[in-house]
């Protein structure tokens, strides 16, 4: 799967690691639902690092449709929350 990280470029993400995705998604929705400010930013800094470390980046030439979107380290809890789905940041 493609991802993108906004202001940052793609990376391509074996499905295998959608599950440990998946866990951190549903930790920052809690967050951002009970206002953890601080909570959310350690836990989207942590979703972002995992997205990175566990990902191949694509050449910055190569322009492929992202499969998923995720949005900047330093996207307020207010950005995050208008491009969250019902099921997140990250569907499933």
């Amino acid at each position: 799967m493609i991802v993108r990280i906004m202001g940052e470029g793609q990376l391509t993400l074996a499905d295998s690691h959608f599950a440990e995705l998946n866990k951190l998604d549903d930790e920052l929705l809690a967050e951002m639902e009970s206002g953890d400010g601080p909570g959310f930013r350690r836990t989207l800094t942590h979703l972002l690092d995992t997205v990175r470390e566990l990902g191949e980046p694509l050449p910055d030439e190569a322009l492929e449709p992202s499969e998923l979107i995720l949005p900047s380290p330093d996207a307020t809890l207010e950005e995050v929350r208008e491009m969250l789905s019902d099921d997140g940041l990250i569907p499933g």
